[in-house]
């Protein structure tokens, strides 16, 4: 036996409670992960922003490109902030393919992307871009979007 917290116990018995607490904390410990995973993910975010605005996500174009999501008025690229540019590009061809405005919903995951998100505004100002631009974030597990121009 061995003295714990004033009173006597089998090592066997601590053995198996230490055995399945490591079990719980490491299914706790992948659980909270994964959710912080899923939270970083690109699709999440398109997931969520696609059902508020009514839209119907990853829809095929007839020249097999795929658009993140398509609403009764945009065709919409979401990205993460440091690909900008490329979301550019995306947004005016499903726009074009699709007959519908071009949108970007840019999502941000640190304080630092502020510059990708002035890269892209000034950019799309300057070209005169048709392009309307949300920036979304995640905050406790839920889609956090603000329309900026």
């Amino acid at each position: 036996m061995i003295p714990i917290l004033g009173f006597n116990a089998n090592p066997m018995l601590i053995n198996d409670f230490i055995k399945k607490y490591r079990s719980l904390s490491l299914l706790l410990t992948f659980l909270s992960y994964s959710a912080y995973s899923e939270a970083l993910n690109e699709r999440w975010y398109q997931e969520r922003w696609c059902e508020q605005n009514n839209g119907q996500a990853e829809v095929v174009l007839d020249d097999g490109t795929r658009c993140d999501c398509i609403t009764s008025n945009f065709a919409v690229e979401v990205d993460f902030a440091r690909k900008w540019a490329e979301s550019i590009g995306q947004s005016l061809h499903y726009s074009r393919m699709t007959g519908k405005s071009a949108g970007i919903l840019l999502i941000i995951t640190d304080a630092n992307d502020d510059r990708y998100i002035h890269r892209l505004i000034e950019s799309i100002h300057y070209h005169n871009l048709p392009i309307q631009v949300w920036v979304a974030w995640e905050k406790h597990g839920q889609i956090v979007v603000k329309k900026e121009i």
